[in-house]
């Protein structure tokens, strides 16, 4: 009886093995389905140096490539690299990850590219924009002088934007804060908006108390990077520096929906361009999040009634307008070049619209503007390649493109396909 019992309990056991080992042979492995990525970063990291600068590993973003073999070029009067291009694609890597999440890579690129940014503030409070490849800081070009303009404005909106997925690191995140709260001080130093005076050139009213007096296009950049600053600071001098910023911008839209220029925001003085023109989508952002009906109500003026004119029309990089007795109209436009960073802003503020009204003319209005980059453009030429992420730097006319592949159109192409990969979310 002991004999059975033993031997019986010897097969169960050996049975129990035999069927454990064939269940895990028949397991097959974990299918892992890779995330299908519409945004490709192939020619941004063929772009992304990484250097030792200041003391720290920092990173910078290459200005110029040249077709046909796209190797990085320096400009031999501005440099290798700019602080407008590094913040702006410090701005893209934090879309990025809200699109793929996280990943080690894309934060240590952020981090990088922060060091530089940091590195380049001038004592004086503002940002040199251009460094040379020997490492040599510009602070002598036009371009790249330390004081209020568009890559002071960039660098304050690129450490904002890292900030909170930078913020982990002490260091890192103090260094951030003190360079954020100089440049804040020399803003409201400069900015002059204790009197919001007007001015009456040939009859067309403009704000006075915008970056460079009149600079719309600037002044909608600044309002991005005061606003991300409120959120973090809860600063009150922020909301009056944005109120001010907002009133002027609005003094700056010109014509009705039924009137030329249809609600346009001029971007200096009595000119329109295409490239910066963040007007509507810095208002939506800012009248969405201060609760500000008037910010939003004006840049949906723009978006209903400009921005399908401009579709109709054809896409122009820029025009002049006058004004006559009450009607506006305009003196000379030019049609090209057209940039990505023409596109990029319209793509911006489309989107942000729609996620505010869920109207379906705007989602289609995103749509349209981004199809420029796939070939619905006056060249009728692919200016995006999905399978290398080269992003041409523009349309020269209807039958020429200029197939260079510089920062600034890969990371506003990047921006641009970011910001519909958000939509399908």
């Amino acid at each position: 009886m002991t004999f059975l019992y033993k031997n019986n309990r010897f097969f169960l056991f050996f049975y129990l093995l035999l069927f454990i080992s064939c269940s895990k042979s028949d397991e097959q492995p974990a299918v892992v389905t890779p995330v299908k990525r519409n945004v490709n970063l192939s020619h941004f990291d063929h772009l992304y140096k990484e250097i030792g600068f200041n003391g720290k590993k920092a990173a910078i973003v290459c200005i110029y490539s040249e077709f046909p073999a796209y190797e990085p070029l320096e400009d031999p009067d501005e440099g290798i690299s700019c602080v407008d291009d590094v913040a702006r694609a410090m701005i893209m890597m934090t879309e990025y990850v809200k699109v793929y999440g996280n990943e080690a890579t894309s934060l240590d690129k952020m981090a990088k590219m922060t060091e530089f940014v940091l590195a380049m503030q001038n004592s004086n409070g503002y940002f040199n924009n251009f460094i040379f490849s020997d490492k040599t800081i510009n602070t002598w070009h036009p371009t790249s002088i330390a004081q209020l303009d568009w890559w002071s404005l960039r660098a304050l909106c690129g450490l904002e934007a890292v900030y909170p997925l930078l913020k982990t690191d002490p260091d890192i995140a103090q260094r951030i804060e003190q360079s954020i709260t100089k440049l804040k001080t020399n803003i409201r130093r400069d900015l002059p908006i204790s009197s919001l005076t007007t001015e009456t050139v040939d009859g067309i009213e403009y704000p006075t108390w915008l970056p460079q007096k009149y600079a719309g296009d600037q002044a909608a950049l600044l309002i991005i990077g005061l606003l991300k600053n409120y959120e973090r600071t809860s600063d009150n001098d922020n909301l009056i520096m944005i109120d001010a910023l907002a009133k002027g911008i609005m003094i700056s839209q010109k014509g009705d929906a039924n009137h030329y220029p249809y609600n346009a925001f001029l971007s200096y003085k009595n000119q329109w361009h295409a490239y910066g023109n963040d007007q509507a989508n810095a208002l939506l952002k800012a009248g969405i999040a201060l609760n500000k009906k008037e910010y939003v109500d004006s840049a949906l003026k723009e978006i209903d009634n400009f921005y399908p004119k401009l579709l109709q029309s054809g896409f122009a990089e820029g025009f002049f307008i006058k004004i006559t007795g009450s009607d506006y109209s305009e003196i000379s436009r030019t049609k090209f070049p057209q940039i990505a960073y023409g596109i990029r802003p319209m793509v911006s503020a489309t989107a942000e619209a729609y996620r505010y009204s869920k109207n379906s003319n705007h989602l289609t209005l995103a749509k349209n503007f981004s199809a420029w980059l796939s070939g619905s453009n006056d060249a009728a030429t692919a200016i995006y390649n999905y399978d290398t992420g080269i992003c041409f730097d523009g349309i020269v006319n209807a039958t020429q493109v200029n197939r260079n592949s510089g920062a600034e159109s890969t990371i506003e192409s990047l921006l641009v396909l970011l910001e519909m990969e958000k939509l399908k979310q």
